[in-house]
């Protein structure tokens, strides 16, 4: 018998970790613990460090480090305002902490991105030698229209490549020093006027990204330019809603993510009424890190809320993590023979629960 320990984050204070376990052998989920972290900073998007050691958090405000000790212990180690524009910081304004990207590579630094207005600039943060924030050493621009809400890097950490809602494109920076600082590459426009980039993957041979467009509800396949570096749209494009709904207006994507084989890509979609369901859907990729095919555009259980967020297991294709916070529930599903079944569903009766699960063991 294996229990998985995931980590999950609320969408509103009080600000709280849940861990829940999964057993891989009974298939049930259970809650093991609620971690009480400062209040007014609920994480809206966790992600671990390099050495699962560290979880950091986009926390309303602020950009949060807490010290994983064991799947019940985890203790709060920093917390640091959000740079950049001086407004963004501001209690009056709506910017927020929305997405942060942890550097697998050294030095290992900590890239983020606020979100809403004032969200001109991205931040990146040191970390201490056991991985707790350190310090802002760079503020790098984007645009004043920009909202970024997700970013990923090539295989080899040098070119990190970030999708922008409000100012529609897929921007490409370049790191430009030891210290993981970076500059502005350039920028690809997103193929449809409103479709509002959302979230981006790449292959790791770092020849093809998928794009996720939050209001075009559809994944977009880009080649990387070998000498610009630049994304480059290859006119494929799938459905992240069903086709030809009447009302696409009540649907937003979400979130896009490899298997760690890189067999699969999952993406899914949110709808704006918990009259409606979100979907989920799957995709084959080749070894080259074309799409193959859609495999599957599924209903989610409920609308998703705020997050519907899809988690892939880092050690095998067999099990992902679905979260949502219209009823606040953390699911498990078996990816298998290219169907996907839900094996258990845990709901926490916590304000705002199930932003996004990180697979801690």
């Amino acid at each position: 018998m294996v229990k998985h320990h995931l980590m999950i984050g609320t969408w509103t204070p009080p600000g709280v970790i849940i861990t829940v376990a999964f057993d891989d052998e009974k298939l049930t989920l259970e809650l093991v613990k609620k971690t009480e972290i400062p209040q007014d900073e609920p994480i809206s998007w966790m992600a671990l460090d390099h050495q699962r050691k560290n979880v950091y958090g986009a926390s309303m405000k602020k950009w949060s480090s807490h010290r994983i000790d064991s799947p019940s212990e985890i203790v709060h180690t920093g917390s640091f305002e959000i740079g950049g524009d001086p407004k963004a910081k501001y209690a009056s304004t709506k910017t927020r902490a929305i997405f942060l990207l942890p550097a697998r590579k050294p030095p290992y630094n900590v890239y983020c991105n606020p979100f809403y207005d004032h969200a001109g600039f991205g931040n990146v943060f040191s970390v201490t030698p056991s991985g707790a924030l350190d310090k802002n050493i760079q503020d790098y621009e984007y645009c004043p229209q920009t909202a970024i809400h997700g970013m990923v890097f090539d295989p080899t950490e040098t070119y990190l490549y970030s999708s922008d809602m409000w100012a529609n494109r897929i921007w490409c920076h370049k790191k430009i020093d030891d210290e993981g600082r970076v500059e502005t590459v350039g920028y690809t426009e997103a193929p449809g006027a409103k479709d509002h980039p959302r979230w981006v993957e790449c292959h790791p041979n770092g020849r093809f990204l998928y794009v996720l467009m939050e209001a075009g509800n559809r994944i977009c396949e880009y080649v990387v330019d070998p000498k610009t570096k630049l994304p480059i749209y290859t006119e494929r494009c799938w459905p992240l809603i069903p086709p030809d709904i009447p009302n696409p207006h009540m649907y937003r994507s979400d979130v896009v993510f490899l298997t760690q084989s890189s067999k699969y890509l999952f993406a899914t979609s949110r709808a704006n009424s918990f009259d409606l369901t979100g979907y989920i859907a799957a995709f084959s990729i080749a070894p080259s890190g074309a799409v193959e095919r859609q495999i599957c555009l599924n209903p989610t259980p409920t609308s998703g809320g705020h997050s519907n967020a899809v988690s892939p297991c880092p050690w095998t294709d067999e099990w992902l993590a679905l979260t949502d916070d219209e009823k606040g529930g953390i699911e498990i599903y078996r990816w298998h023979k290219e169907f996907l079944a839900r094996v258990a569903r845990l709901e926490i009766g916590e304000k705002g629960f199930g932003m996004n699960a990180v697979w801690y063991d």
